[in-house]
């Protein structure tokens, strides 16, 4: 009887992984894709509509070459193409392993994020674009 039971309370944890599995399958793809498919290359990816029409940079501007530069293992390109798609990465990778351990111990990701830290992230997203379009911030240019 104890195996039955000690069964019964893995079969929960277990399938409580797949939700946490597919998003990382999907992430894995989509840098996958990036990794393979030059993004300095021109034609394969859309110009960003705002630096098109404005010749502003938007937080994201740089993002893919962030990403196939951080793929191949030069995090400095990676940092100087969109550094705040890098804090993204590794955001997401310290809040997907913490999702999995707590998943795995069959226990619910809580965030707990409240309004001022929403609007502390909105309010760095900003700064980030404003200072990377001023003429001191061309460091931060993708």
């Amino acid at each position: 009887m104890r195996g039955v039971n000690a069964d019964t309370q893995r079969a929960p944890r277990l399938s409580g992984l797949a939700v946490p599995g597919g998003i990382l399958a999907a992430v894995a793809g989509a840098f996958a894709y990036v990794g393979t498919v030059d993004p300095n290359q021109p034609g394969h990816y859309p110009v960003c509509p705002l630096y098109r029409i404005t010749g502003l940079y938007c937080p994201g501007c740089g993002g893919l070459r962030s990403a196939h530069a951080f793929i191949h293992g030069d995090f400095l390109a990676a940092l100087q193409d969109n550094a705040m798609a890098v804090v993204g990465y590794l955001g997401f990778a310290v809040l997907w392993t913490v999702w999995v351990v707590r998943a795995a111990r069959g226990r619910p990701l809580r965030l707990g994020l409240g309004p001022v830290h929403l609007w502390a992230l909105g309010t760095l997203l900003l700064v980030f674009t404003v200072v990377r379009n001023l003429p001191f911030g061309g460091w931060l240019h993708p």
